[in-house]
C-alpha cells in the first residue's frame, strides 16, 4: 500500500495534462490524418469502438519483440499488448515459424486437424478441466458458457459482477461500466444496459452483484431462488484496474451457486496464461464448471476456448447443445496456440514475469509515497495496474472513487516517453510479454517518476 490521502495540487495536475496533451498531438500527425481519412469508411475512424479514444487514436504499423511502432515512426515499449493478447510478444520466432509452416499447408478447412486435439489435450492438463471446444474470441467463449449454464439447469437468470466485461453479446453487455447515478442501491443493484440495442428482456434476465461479497450473492440467490442458471465471474476483476479476490471468495461463490443448483463459469480471457501457468484457476485453487479462454493463449491470432466438466460438456457431446463456428479450431489458430502454450508460455517464464512485476510494483509505489499520490499497485505475473485510490478497491463501487485524472496524466506521460498503454485510463491494466526486459519495465518506472516529480508540491 502506498499513500492513502493525496497531497498533490489539482491545478498542477490540470496543467500537466494540458502540456502532455499538446505534446501527444504534436507527435502523431499521421495518426490524426489517418483517422480523418478512415472516418469516411470506418465509423469513428476505427475498426472497434474501443479504439476511438481521446485525444485521438494512435495507428500502429509494426510490432517486434516488446516494441511497437506507430505511423509517425515513434517506437514504444508495448504495455498494451493488444488488451492482453500478446504475452508472447510481437513476431515471436516460434509463432512466426508455426504459422508460416501451417499456412503453406492450407489455412482453413472447417474440419478437425491433429493440432486441435493436441491443443485440447494440453488445455486439459494445464487448467484441470477435461473437455474443450474452440471459438474465435472471448465473446464467443462466454456466449457458449452462458448458453450451456442455461441449458444444463433449465433456468434463465444469469448472474454477473457489477463492473465486469465479458464480451459484447446481449446477455453480458449489462452493467459493464455503469455511471454512478444509474446503478441503484448496493443491496439491489440495477441492471444497466451498456449500449443501445439490447432487448429489455435480455437485460432483465441478467442480475448483477458486487465483487468480493458473498453475503450479497447469497441474498441475490435467495431473491431468485430456483431461477438462477449460473454466474460468470472474472476471478481477478479486470477493467477496474485489477481487483483481487479476497481469501475464500472464489470457493465461496462456487459453494453458494452449487447449493442453489446453479453453475459457475470463470472468464479467464484476461487471466488465463498471464497471472499463472494455469491461470487464476490454478493460482487460487478453485476449479469452475466452465472456463473461458482467449487473448494470450492464442499467441496473437484470433482465438477462444471453453473447457468444462464431463457432466456439462456432455450436453455438447451428445448433441443437445449446438456449439458451432466455421472457424472454430482453425488450423492457423491451432498452430499458434500450440506454439504459444507448449513452447513459449511454459512454467519457467512466470518467475521472470513475477520478477519484472516486483520492479514495477516497488518502483511505482515508491514514487507515490514520495509525490503524495494516493494509490497502490496490483501486479500478478504478466498483468498489473496502478490503482489511484488510497484504500484497497474491493468492487466496482470502490473503483468509481479512483482518480480518472491521475490515470489519464500517467497515460499521457507514458505515451510521450515511449511506453504504449491501453486506452481508457484507470479502467485498464498492463500486460508484459516474454520478450520484455528489465530495461523495458524500468522505463515505465522512470516515466512514473517524471509524473511524480511534476505533481509533487
Amino acid at each position: 500500500m502506498s499513500v492513502t490521502e493525496s497531497t498533490i495540487d489539482p491545478a498542477r495536475l490540470a496543467a500537466l495534462i494540458e502540456t502532455e496533451e499538446a505534446e501527444f498531438n504534436a507527435r502523431h500527425g499521421k495518426s490524426r490524418a489517418m483517422t480523418e481519412r478512415a472516418a469516411h469508411s470506418l465509423p469513428g475512424g476505427v475498426a472497434s469502438s474501443w479504439q476511438a479514444t481521446d485525444p485521438h487514436p494512435v495507428y500502429l504499423a509494426d510490432g517486434h519483440g516488446s516494441k511497437v511502432v506507430d505511423l509517425d515512426g515513434n517506437e514504444y515499449v508495448d504495455f498494451h499488448n493488444g488488451y492482453g493478447a500478446m504475452a508472447v510478444g510481437h513476431a515471436h520466432p516460434k509463432i512466426v515459424e508455426a504459422v508460416s509452416a501451417r499456412i503453406a499447408r492450407g489455412s482453413h478447412f472447417a474440419q478437425p486437424t491433429e493440432e486441435s486435439v493436441a491443443v485440447a489435450e494440453h488445455l486439459s492438463r494445464r487448467f484441470g478441466l477435461p473437455l474443450w471446444r474452440y471459438s474465435n474470441s472471448g465473446t464467443e467463449a462466454t456466449l457458449d458458457a452462458v448458453r450451456l449454464m442455461r441449458a444444463v439447469t433449465g433456468r434463465d437468470i444469469l448472474l454477473k459482477i457489477e463492473g465486469s466485461y465479458h464480451g459484447h453479446h446481449d446477455a453480458v453487455m449489462v452493467s459493464v461500466g455503469p455511471p454512478a447515478d444509474k446503478i441503484g442501491p448496493y443491496d439491489d443493484p440495477v441492471s444497466v444496459p451498456q449500449t443501445l440495442g439490447l432487448p429489455a428482456g435480455y437485460v432483465a434476465l441478467t442480475k448483477v452483484v458486487p465483487f468480493n461479497d458473498l453475503d450479497a450473492l447469497e441474498r441475490t440467490l435467495e431473491r431468485h431462488r430456483g431461477q438462477v442458471a449460473g454466474m460468470i465471474v472474472e476471478p481477478v476483476m479486470m477493467n477496474a484496474g485489477m481487483v483481487l479476490p479476497e481469501d475464500g471468495y472464489l470457493q465461496g461463490v462456487k459453494d453458494l451457486l452449487h447449493a442453489h443448483g446453479a453453475l459457475l463459469a470463470f472468464d479467464e480471457v484476461k487471466t488465463g496464461a498471464t497471472i499463472h501457468h494455469g491461470g487464476a484457476t490454478k493460482r487460487f485453487g478453485v476449479t469452475p464448471d466452465l472456463l473461458c479462454l482467449a487473448k494470450s493463449v492464442g499467441g496473437g491470432l484470433p482465438c477462444g476456448a471453453i473447457g468444462g466438466s464431463e457432466e456439462v460438456m456432455s450436453w455438447i457431446a451428445d448433441g443437445r447443445i449446438d456449439q458451432v463456428g466455421t472457424f472454430n479450431g482453425n488450423p492457423l489458430t491451432m498452430a499458434a496456440m500450440l506454439a504459444a502454450l507448449t513452447q513459449i508460455l511454459t512454467p519457467d517464464v512466470y518467475a521472470e514475469f513475477a520478477r519484472l512485476a516486483t520492479i514495477l510494483e516497488e518502483g511505482c509505489e515508491a514514487v507515490m509515497r514520495e509525490a503524495g499520490i494516493a494509490g497502490y499497485v496490483t501486479a500478478l505475473d504478466a498483468r498489473g495496474a496502478v490503482v489511484y485510490r488510497g484504500e484497497q478497491v474491493r468492487n466496482y463501487r470502490d473503483f468509481l472513487e479512483a482518480s480518472d485524472e491521475l490515470a489519464y496524466a500517467n497515460w499521457l506521460v507514458q505515451f510521450n516517453r515511449g511506453v504504449f498503454m491501453a486506452p481508457w485510463g484507470k479502467l485498464e491494466n498492463w500486460t508484459l510479454s516474454v520478450q520484455h526486459s528489465e530495461e523495458d519495465v524500468r522505463r515505465y518506472v522512470e516515466n512514473f517518476e517524471h509524473l511524480g516529480k511534476a505533481l509533487a508540491a
